[in-house]
């Protein structure tokens, strides 16, 4: 266990310097590419289409302006001047040299960064609500938990090599924003009388096989959380499948040998581990992580100001009533700057936009920033009196788009555009689409819409809960796009359903043209969102309006 913002700098230096002999040995031969490939993974390093891709954990999503400015330096200085934002929370660099890559890590180092667990069999970037510590709905900060977890499982003995992939996500609201039931383990902070606790969810995940999660505790003592989850390592360790990796996913045990078999032994491991516990969760850690996530010192001053910039202007209105989220403090509110403008690959940020926000967020936001698991940045306090400025300054950097939660606030992978397991290309898709919605100047009467688009069956786009999903495939060498329908990570869990046959890329956007129109002209009020209507009415008519020339009531295949 280690802590990269004070002691823990010294062992990432030790990791870099550790890596620097690793490569100099690949690069003279003496290592061969199989012989290297576990040493990088486990420094999130990766090979793809043009470049080695180096992933940087950003532990739950929170990122100082030191930080995020010590990311700015390394995407220009060793990059191609920007950095791509991932579902998991994590900054990826897609055009590193590999010579160059332990330089990035000693450059991550100066800032407590690092890129450890974020590749492997082991358990990945724990992630959790970009809005923790402000939502107006929240039970409890789950950040202190969210690190703790962090603490605990970086450099784990016990699982650097379990069967497969592991991630973790944490929400604390009444509202889920962390997709907990599409996670290996999802735990949902809740209160029992005056007790906190956690609602534990095990075997959720997406790629070739997506399943929601199913709930294994209704509710643990917070302080029973660490040896419970160890616990449910430590069974998936020992009777996860190692024949087959794409049968080794914890979601594919649970299927396989029943949640109640796995509860059984969850339980009496748990009963053993909990005795190492001295005391379950160590209370002194967890008071030194709930004052580090302490609320900023809140203001009072006077927003007039806000309310007569929205009079007097239309835009700066706009972008207040998409891209704003009530605060648990009056007079505040959090910001969403959406990473999709016009033109934009969804998720990346240049190096001058990263430093921009560093900046603002010092000024107008207590300096405090998230990375959201939509590809988005959320700047959590904000007073209102502070938002025209801050607007005026996004707006001037190309960073107010107002479109959060719509349809051109789209997900998607970087597909085959950069990387080697895609099958499909994702990004050149989602621009189409984003051209297409604001040609027809359609969004606002849209409404909010959630589109996701993954380039392979490994879903890094989380297709499978978007309201509709795209997901690219190779037929033949030709790129086929399947569309889903109905997926929802955050109210009602579920898995999107395959509408049909896929389109080649050229029919994708006027598909989902014939669904847009489909939508509007039959839901009942524009109040009713897309994911309603289709609640209401069944896939069918959106079906139909995907296959137009199908046999009537006959669905395409």
């Amino acid at each position: 266990m280690f802590d990269a913002a004070t002691d823990g700098r010294s062992y990432l230096r030790h990791r870099a310097a550790q890596f620097r002999a690793q490569v100099a040995r690949r690069l003279d031969g003496s290592l061969t590419e199989d012989e290297f490939r576990p040493l990088r993974l486990m420094n999130g390093v990766y090979l793809q289409l043009h470049a080695y891709m180096l992933r940087v954990a950003i532990p739950y999503g929170t990122i100082s302006p030191a930080q995020m400015r010590g990311l700015a330096r390394i995407a220009e200085r060793w990059d191609r001047g920007y950095g791509h934002f991932t579902t998991r929370q994590n900054i990826q660099f897609h055009w590193a040299a590999l010579v160059d890559i332990p330089d990035m890590l000693d450059a991550l180092a100066d800032v407590g960064l690092h890129a450890i667990q974020t590749s492997g069999n082991t358990v990945r970037n724990v992630t959790t609500d970009a809005f923790a510590g402000a939502a107006a709905d929240e039970i409890e900060d789950p950040r202190p938990w969210a690190e703790l977890l962090r603490y605990w499982s970086t450099d784990h003995a016990e699982f650097q090599f379990l069967p497969r992939k592991f991630k973790i996500a944490i929400s604390g609201g009444e509202r889920d924003r962390a997709v907990i039931p599409a996670h290996d383990i999802g735990l949902r902070l809740r209160r029992q009388g005056r007790e906190v606790g956690f609602e534990v969810w095990i075997g959720g995940g997406l790629g070739r096989t997506p399943l929601i999660g199913k709930v294994v505790r209704d509710f643990l003592p917070a302080a029973d959380l660490l040896p419970y989850v160890e616990a449910i390592l430590a069974a998936y360790n020992l009777s996860g499948r190692r024949d087959n990796k794409f049968k080794a996913r914890l979601k594919i045990t649970v299927a396989e040998r029943g949640l109640e078999v796995l509860r059984e032994e969850i339980e009496a491991e748990f009963l053993r581990r909990k005795a190492v516990f001295s005391s379950g969760a160590p209370e002194t850690l967890l008071d030194e992580l709930r004052a580090r996530f302490a609320a900023p010192r809140f203001r009072a001053p006077d927003d007039a100001g806000y309310e007569i910039a929205r009079a007097a202007n239309p835009s700066f209105r706009a972008w207040a009533d998409t891209n704003l989220s009530p605060h648990r403090v009056q007079g505040y509110a959090s910001v969403t700057v959406t990473l999709k403008a016009p033109g934009m690959t969804p998720g990346d940020c240049t190096a001058a936009q990263m430093r921009l926000l560093a900046d603002l967020t010092e000024r107008h936001a207590h300096s405090d920033l998230r990375i959201a698991h939509d590809q988005n940045i959320v700047l959590p306090h904000v007073h209102r009196s502070e938002l025209p400025a801050l607007y005026a300054a996004l707006r001037d950097a190309g960073l107010a788009t107002a479109n959060k939660g719509r349809i051109t606030d789209l997900i998607s992978c970087p597909g085959m555009d950069f990387c080697t397991l895609a099958t499909a290309r994702s990004i050149p898709i989602a621009r189409e689409l984003a051209d297409y919605v604001r040609a027809r100047d359609i969004e606002e009467d849209i409404g909010p819409f959630d589109l996701r688009i993954s380039g392979c069956i490994n879903a890094c786009g989380h297709h499978h809960l978007g309201h509709v999903g795209i997901l690219g495939l190779d037929r033949a060498g030709v790129e086929n796009y399947q569309i889903t329908l109905g997926g929802d990570g955050y109210e009602i869990p579920a898995i999107g359903e395959r509408a049909g046959a896929g389109f080649p890329y050229d029919q994708v956007v006027p598909a989902i043209g014939r669904l847009l129109d489909a939508y509007l002209a039959l839901r009942e009020a524009p109040e009713e969102r897309f994911i309603d209507a289709l609640r209401r009415l069944g896939v069918g008519p959106f079906r139909a309006a995907l296959y137009p020339d199908a046999p009537e009531g006959k669905a395409a295949k």
